[in-house]
């Protein structure tokens, strides 16, 4: 088809061809990055923690003034954590994820680097923290109970306790030692004395996301028990039982020892999953929700100036019917109109969001924008563009000749 009598019309409404061709250029471009958005909320809601959600419990519990014997009561909370019907393992550590706060240190691979490889968040636990958290070991071994020691008393002023060993997540070995068997391999993360990596896990996430997605799941553990005044409990039990468990805990602990202050917060992780992404489900809904109305409103856009144009020529088309344009002719004018404005608006939408993008980058820290989002945009607008035009264009087609002409 001739497009120069097509160019020649929207030379004569210069204006509302500009109107449409500004409405898909800002709808291409936020929706190019709304969906690129969703999409990263999404993949960071569904991420794997590493651990057994459904299973685990958080309880968290503190004296009144009672700093004494608190590594001894914490052995004594554990044993009866661990014989309550229903428990099938308990252990007490600084952190856990969807969490408040997060424990982090740089790690080195040679001591007093300018710059640490990596950073990571420190997890402490003991010897039954793997089988807790339910974490999947996939190098190397456990901890072995003599390998742990207090917290309280390695950070006594003159100790000197080292750590001699760690369990890595396998994101943080790869950037460690990447190509390399990272079991055995030595690193400094905690004071002088060397590290070494004796088993690897599958994964463990950061307890919050102040680090980006990139080192999410950048986690050590060291064998160090922190008593019950600083530390959490975590307890492991049948998914049905979780509600039942944390009522026996609460009483049996409230029982055990002196009087003590129940956490508030104490609940299943999976409450805490929920509640920690709330924000992430409530900006997917809303994106898509703009995303959604933008589309309606392009389109509505697209069909009122097409209806409107066709209002307008209804002689011109009498005439080209009369002059034997067929149906089908005058259809693809309009479709093909059309097109032509959507694609001009999709090339300006394209720099658009770049443009967007590059400013998320830069005061939001987002990643770029992925360039396979452009052709996908643009590909939705062009169906859009070509559904909407049709009604309006079909209705074109079927002006009779004879009628169109006898119009003013």
């Amino acid at each position: 088809m001739d497009i120069r009598p097509i160019l020649s019309t929207l030379r004569r409404h210069k204006t509302a061809a500009a109107l449409i061709v500004f409405e898909v250029a800002l709808t291409c471009a936020i929706i190019c990055n709304a969906v690129f958005l969703i999409e990263n909320r999404i993949a960071r809601m569904q991420r794997p923690s590493g651990m057994v959600e459904n299973e685990l419990i958080r309880f968290s519990i503190s004296g009144i003034n009672e700093k004494n014997g608190a590594d001894s009561l914490t052995q004594s909370d554990l044993a009866v954590l661990r014989s309550l019907p229903g428990v099938k393992a308990a252990t007490v550590t600084n952190q856990v994820r969807y969490g408040s706060s997060s424990w982090n240190t740089g790690l080195e691979l040679k001591r007093g680097q300018p710059v640490p490889t990596a950073n990571a968040t420190t997890y402490l636990g003991d010897e039954q923290f793997l089988k807790t958290m339910g974490l999947k070991l996939v190098a190397g071994r456990d901890f072995n109970a003599d390998e742990v020691l207090s917290y309280r008393k390695i950070r006594e002023p003159g100790s000197d306790y080292p750590i001699a060993s760690a369990i890595v997540t396998r994101s943080l070995a790869d950037a460690l030692f990447p190509g390399q068997d990272p079991i055995g391999k030595v690193f400094y993360g905690w004071g002088d004395s060397p590290t070494h990596v004796v088993g690897v896990v599958e994964h463990l996430l950061r307890p919050t996301e102040h680090f980006g997605p990139a080192s999410a799941d950048y986690s050590v553990i060291f064998p160090i028990q922190v008593d019950y005044n600083s530390g959490i409990y975590l307890i492991r039990t049948d998914p049905s039982r979780r509600q039942e468990v944390l009522k026996s805990a609460a009483e049996a602990l409230g029982k055990n020892g002196p009087v003590r202050i129940l956490d508030i917060d104490n609940d299943t992780l999976e409450n805490m999953s929920d509640k920690f992404h709330q924000t992430d489900r409530s900006m997917v809904w809303l994106l898509a929700s703009v995303c959604i109305a933008l589309l309606i409103v392009t389109a509505l856009g697209i069909v009122g100036l097409a209806s409107f144009w066709v209002q307008q020529r209804t002689k011109q088309i009498g005439v080209r019917r009369a002059l034997g344009a067929t149906r089908g002719q005058i259809l693809r004018y309009f479709q093909t109109e059309n097109f032509l404005l959507t694609s001009i608006g999709i090339g300006l939408g394209m720099a658009l969001a770049f443009a967007i993008n590059l400013a998320l980058m830069r005061y939001y820290e987002l990643p770029r924008l992925p360039g396979f989002y452009l052709p996908l945009g643009a590909l939705c607008l062009w169906l859009l563009g070509q559904l909407a035009v049709y009604g309006p264009a079909r209705r074109a087609a079927m002006v009779p000749p004879a009628l169109a002409t006898r119009s003013a």
